[in-house]
């Protein structure tokens, strides 16, 4: 008897997301013809919009195949200048408004929110001091520079731990992937 095919849905906001996720989820692991990128669509709306927006229709899909197929949900949206947990009420919220019942903890959808924004996060995993206010600056069509980075994270969050200067919300989103693991 064949295994089902396990599939990986990435809701993002952005290419950049996209591949960080892509590349943290590799390292631990996970084959690349798994994934299923859901990124919103360039200059047709806000990113975090688009996210909020599919949130409940991904979750509604990833319900309605999990006791069939292997398969996890990955959202990432950026808090922007809103705390972290705003974004996951926001989330929550979304799925109440579909009448859908909230995440719940044996479920395998992980989210993901970088404070500032993604960038945030890969400035730090380069060596840089940050803050989660700060705007760091977008890789624009170099997205894939952030690989080994990304790499250099998983092993930290797998083995080691991260160190107590890390961004708070990459200490949560490394908390996140338990639930897809």
């Amino acid at each position: 008897m064949t295994q089902p095919r396990k599939t990986i849905v990435i809701l993002c906001e952005d290419l950049q997301q996209e591949v960080f996720v892509r590349s943290f989820l590799q390292k631990r692991g996970f084959n690349r013809r798994w994934f299923s990128p859901n990124i919103c669509p360039s200059g047709q709306q806000s990113g975090e919009q688009f996210v909020r927006d599919r949130y409940p229709a991904e979750v509604r899909a990833y319900r309605s195949k999990k006791n069939h197929l292997d398969i996890a949900l990955v959202v990432v949206i950026d808090a922007d200048t809103n705390e972290v947990e705003n974004r996951f009420k926001q989330l929550e919220q979304a799925l109440k408004d579909q009448s859908l019942p909230p995440r719940q903890p044996d479920e395998k959808i992980a989210v993901f929110v970088p404070k500032r924004n993604i960038e945030t996060w890969i400035h730090y995993l380069m060596g840089e001091s940050v803050d989660e206010l700060t705007a760091y600056s977008k890789f624009s069509r170099q997205e894939g520079n952030c690989k080994p980075y990304v790499e250099e994270l998983a092993v930290q969050c797998q083995q080691v731990g991260l160190t107590d200067d890390a961004p708070l919300s990459m200490r949560i989103a490394c908390a996140e992937l338990q639930k897809i693991l």
